[in-house]
């Protein structure tokens, strides 16, 4: 039977549209939102890697004048993001093994790159560079600690994954990223743990 981690793809699949109208359109992360794009150029190009329903995160950096790029898993979600914005660039791909063949501005994993568990997180930060364009800001949220942790959506278990933080940033370092801002579980971030830099 496939562990939890290899059913995250399939369950946002199963349950694309409750996870749309559950996901709240108020934006808590706004503050973090623009701390990204400040380090960004106008009209800057991003990638949003699990991108959901493209709203609200997406919504706001096309507001903003982005030109997003979504990669999500699930082809529900981006038929969704397709319908809403038809202009941005919309593509089913799981990210683990994402190959554009280009380089964007800016890289955001918001509430999806810890669904992957540590020993593909790892290989991710290779990804993340392969995409960055010079002084490409990168933002993701993650746990603190390695492990696992398993809750439940739709009555499904629902898996995250974790590095600790020490290694977190040795990764970074090692991909030519600086720290600019980290915060451990934060009330102001809804107790997420936020991760942002730079390409140096």
């Amino acid at each position: 039977m496939d562990s939890p981690a290899e059913r995250i793809i399939g369950l946002y699949q199963r349950h694309a549209d409750h996870w749309d109208r559950e996901r709240g359109r108020d934006l808590l992360e706004k503050p973090w939102l623009d701390r990204f794009l400040a380090l960004l150029q106008p009209g800057a190009s991003i990638l949003d890697l699990g991108c959901g329903s493209a709203e609200p995160i997406a919504r706001y950096f096309i507001e903003k004048g982005c030109h997003v790029t979504g990669v999500d898993s699930s082809p529900a979600l981006i038929d969704l993001c397709k319908s809403r914005f038809p202009d941005q660039n919309w593509i089913v791909n799981d990210m683990r093994t994402l190959s554009l063949s280009r380089s964007l501005d800016g890289i955001l994993a918001w509430d999806s790159f810890f669904h992957l568990c540590p020993e593909d997180q790892r290989p991710m930060f290779d990804i993340f560079r392969a995409h960055a364009a010079p002084h490409d800001a990168l933002m993701f949220t993650s746990g603190t600690v390695h492990g696992e942790a398993i809750g439940t959506f739709q009555g499904e278990p629902l898996y995250h994954g974790s590095l600790d933080t020490a290694e977190y940033r040795s990764l970074l370092h090692q991909n030519g990223f600086a720290v600019v801002a980290h915060v451990v579980e934060a009330p102001a971030s809804g107790g997420r743990t936020v991760w942002l830099a730079q390409l140096t």
